[in-house]
């Protein structure tokens, strides 16, 4: 589609991105996207959450379009409230991904979403939730992590940081699972071929809405793969170097209001 707008859509990741302390949003955040929308844009959440850990913040910003959520797996009509499309791990790959991760770095401490709108995330033995706001349901054995089909594994480790159990999980999976870093002690193990960008795609093809028209926000390297879909990436000053390095913009933080900076120069 053709307009004289700078971008058509907006996608806006949400944690350390669009959404401050709290899973709040600013007023002048709302404001900027309201007056983008009146021109004519339209706002895309793509976030790593799953819909059950999203649909509050959702509501708190009256939206009422599609969100990718679960990392590119799910893509979710939020004004009926129903999942458009879903992508499922296959359990038994989980398990095997995660005995060659092990195998390469010693015992990790796993994680999972389960697959649906009212689903919810199993928590195994040793793994932290630092989003105490979210729900949450901890299992005593980490065979019990497999009870209902699931999106993603989120995993930890007691010694290695983010970046070298990304970088090490990486090798020893090599393409038998994405792996990705969403966020501080959030490394994540997906399907092959899942990521922000392949369901930012699948939602831009409903919306028919194009990647030379998108404007997409992050800060973390999971956003890396948006960035490339997108016709411009904006990277928030408190994001990961990876994110940096393939920005065509840099802005504020997300608590300085980062979004609404850039949406107001563009959309004013």
């Amino acid at each position: 589609m053709t307009s004289a707008l700078p971008f058509d859509l907006i996608a806006t990741d949400l944690d350390g991105t669009l959404l401050r302390a709290g899973d709040t949003v600013s007023a002048r955040s709302h404001q900027a996207l309201a007056t983008a929308r009146a021109a004519g844009a339209r706002h895309i959440i793509v976030t790593g959450r799953p819909v059950p850990q999203v649909r509050h913040v959702l509501e708190g910003l009256g939206y009422a379009g599609l969100a990718v959520c679960g990392q590119g797996a799910q893509v979710y009509d939020a004004a009926h409230g129903v999942l458009l499309h879903s992508v499922s791990m296959d359990r038994e790959l989980a398990e095997v991904a995660l005995g060659k991760i092990e195998a390469e770095v010693g015992e990790v401490y796993a994680a999972v979403n389960q697959e649906g709108v009212d689903a919810e995330m199993l928590m195994g033995p040793g793994y932290r939730m630092w989003h105490p706001h979210l729900p949450t349901v901890r299992v005593p054995r980490r065979c019990d992590l497999w009870s209902a089909p699931i999106t993603k594994v989120l995993l930890q480790h007691p010694e290695l940081d983010d970046d070298e159990l990304t970088r090490l999980a990486r090798s020893a999976v090599a393409d038998l699972v994405n792996v990705t870093m969403a966020g501080e002690h959030t490394v994540e193990l997906q399907p092959p071929g899942i990521d922000k960008a392949s369901g930012l795609a699948r939602a831009a093809g409903l919306l028919d809405a194009s990647p030379a028209g998108t404007i997409a926000f992050g800060d973390m390297p999971n956003d890396v793969p948006m960035f490339a879909w997108a016709g411009w990436g904006v990277a928030m000053a408190n994001a990961h170097r990876e994110l940096l390095a393939v920005a065509d913009e840099r802005t504020l933080s997300n608590e300085d209001d980062g979004i609404a900076v850039v949406l107001e120069r563009l959309y004013a």
